[in-house]
């Protein structure tokens, strides 16, 4: 039994599973266009070296969650920077400049509440993304128009009507004929 799968005709609008695997760094960047891939590397390379910032003592008390928070105690060994206690968060951490703010697809990530501010948008480095507080009616009217425009939209949503799931057409294999066996 074959199984072909309907693709959407525009495969460059995220859906919610690509953007929760851009998020999770699992996406598969050979199948979707990604610009500025020498930024996304320096930025990743940048990362790799970074330290994971963690609260003080936050690994030994259960009740302080890992999440970082300055140390300000008088003699407090972190804030010392004594050696063979975890890092304090500095500006030498930061990322490269011009990798900052930019979608894991190497997009400039864009803010739009209503059709006039797609106008501004740039198709070739900017990625759409819609506001959360714009409803059904003009998140629809933005959404006909960037497809119009030949924009990314980062965070499209199904219209009610809608399947979540691309559609899965079955193509079932002609039977042959049956074997036929002597004995």
């Amino acid at each position: 039994m074959l199984i072909y799968l309907k693709v959407s005709p525009f495969s460059w609008v995220l859906n919610p599973l690509e953007t929760f695997l851009f998020k999770t760094g699992h996406f598969d960047t050979a199948r979707f266009m990604v610009i500025n891939k020498d930024l996304l590397q320096t930025r990743k390379k940048v990362s790799r070296t970074r330290p994971k910032f963690v609260r003080q003592e936050s690994w030994r008390y259960d009740r302080l969650a890992p999440n970082w928070r300055k140390p300000k105690g008088k003699d407090n060994k972190m804030r010392l920077q004594v050696s063979g206690v975890p890092r304090l968060v500095k500006i030498g951490y930061r990322g490269p400049r011009s990798a900052r703010g930019l979608h894991p697809s190497g997009y400039i990530e864009v803010m739009v509440f209503n059709k006039n501010d797609l106008a501004k948008i740039d198709p070739g480095k900017d990625a759409v993304r819609i506001g959360r507080t714009v409803g059904r009616r003009k998140r629809e009217e933005i959404m006909a128009e960037a497809i119009r425009l030949n924009l990314k939209v980062l965070n499209p949503r199904k219209a009610k009507g809608e399947q979540a799931k691309p559609e899965v057409e079955k193509a079932v294999k002609p039977e042959s004929e049956p074997n036929e066996e002597s004995s």
